[in-house]
C-alpha cells in the first residue's frame, strides 16, 4: 500500500495521486506539484490515504510545498496574462487564416509554457503560427488540438435539463455512452433529445444504464408467450421502474400486470 493525496488542476478535472512527502496536507488545500510538464498548482480533493499500488501510475511524483499566498498571486496573475494571450491567439489565427477555432490558453504554473487548445475538423499546419506566438511570448508554445466534449467542458453551458453541463461542474472523466442506453430507456432516438450541447451523446444515459439493465434481468423479454391470470398471451413492453408488464392476451385484450403475476410458459427461460 502507498500514501497518497489526490490533486486536482482544474475545475472536474482528473484527480491524480501524488506522494505527500510527509506534507500535512487535507481537501481544499493549495498544493505545488511536480509533473510532467513542469512545476503545476493545483488543489488537494483526497486526503492522505493508502492506495494499492497497481493503481499507481509509476513514477509517483512528491507534492513539493503547500501553496503560499505568493503561488496563489502567481496563478491569478497567470491567468490575467492567459486572457490576453487569448485575444493575441484570435487575431494571429486570422492573420493566418487558419481554420481552428480558439478554445482556451493556460500559462503553465512557472510560465514554462503557454498551451493553446483548439478545435478544427480536420488536421491543422500551424507550424508558421507557433512561429509567429513564440516570437511574441519569447517562450514556448504548443498548440494542442481537442475534441467537441472537451470544449463543452472548458467552456460550460446549461444543459437541456436547466442545470450546468455535468462534464464542467464534476464528471472527471468522460465514460462511453451508447445509443442502446437511450433505447434500453425507452428514450426518443432524436438525435435533438438526446444530445448535449457538443452534440454528442447526453453523458447523464450513463447514470441510470446499470440499474435499468440489472432491473430488466428478471423480466420477460418483449415479444415473450407468457401466463397470467387474466390468461395467456404476449409481451408488448416492460416497465422497469414501475415492475409492470404490458400484455396483449390471446383474446386482443390489453392489460398491465405486476411483473410477480406473469411467468413464462413451464421449459422457458427469461431474456
Amino acid at each position: 500500500m502507498v500514501c497518497v493525496v489526490g490533486v486536482r488542476f482544474k475545475k472536474a478535472g482528473k484527480i491524480y495521486y501524488f506522494d505527500p512527502d510527509g506534507c500535512e496536507i487535507m481537501p481544499g488545500v493549495g498544493v505545488i506539484v511536480e509533473t510532467a510538464r513542469g512545476t503545476e498548482y493545483g488543489e488537494a480533493v483526497v486526503g492522505p490515504k493508502l492506495v494499492p499500488e497497481d493503481d499507481i501510475v509509476q513514477p509517483l511524483k512528491q507534492v513539493l510545498r503547500v501553496a503560499t499566498a505568493d503561488d496563489r498571486r502567481q496563478v491569478e496573475e497567470n491567468e490575467k496574462k492567459a486572457k490576453r494571450a487569448f485575444d493575441i491567439g484570435l487575431s494571429k489565427i486570422a492573420a493566418h487564416k487558419l481554420p481552428m477555432k480558439l478554445v482556451d490558453v493556460e500559462y503553465t504554473f512557472d510560465n514554462s509554457k503557454v498551451i493553446f487548445y483548439f478545435t478544427a475538423e480536420g488536421r491543422v499546419d500551424f507550424r508558421e503560427l507557433v512561429r509567429d506566438l513564440a516570437s511574441v511570448f519569447r517562450t514556448r508554445i504548443e498548440l494542442r488540438q481537442i475534441g467537441v466534449r472537451d470544449e463543452a467542458k472548458m467552456l460550460g453551458g446549461m444543459g437541456p435539463c436547466g442545470r450546468a453541463l455535468c462534464c464542467s461542474s464534476f464528471l472527471g472523466d468522460f465514460e462511453p455512452v451508447s445509443i442502446r442506453m437511450a433505447k434500453e430507456q425507452n428514450l426518443s432516438l432524436n438525435p435533438t433529445k438526446i444530445s448535449g450541447i457538443c452534440g454528442r451523446l447526453m453523458c447523464c444515459l450513463k447514470y441510470e444504464s446499470s440499474t435499468r439493465r440489472a432491473s430488466r434481468e428478471d423480466l420477460p423479454a418483449p415479444g415473450a408467450r407468457v401466463v397470467t391470470p387474466e390468461g395467456d398471451g404476449k409481451v408488448l413492453s416492460i416497465d422497469p421502474e414501475t415492475r409492470s408488464v404490458t400484455v396483449r392476451l390471446d383474446d386482443g385484450q390489453r392489460v398491465s400486470l405486476p411483473a410477480a403475476e406473469v411467468e413464462l410458459p413451464e421449459g422457458e427461460a427469461k431474456k
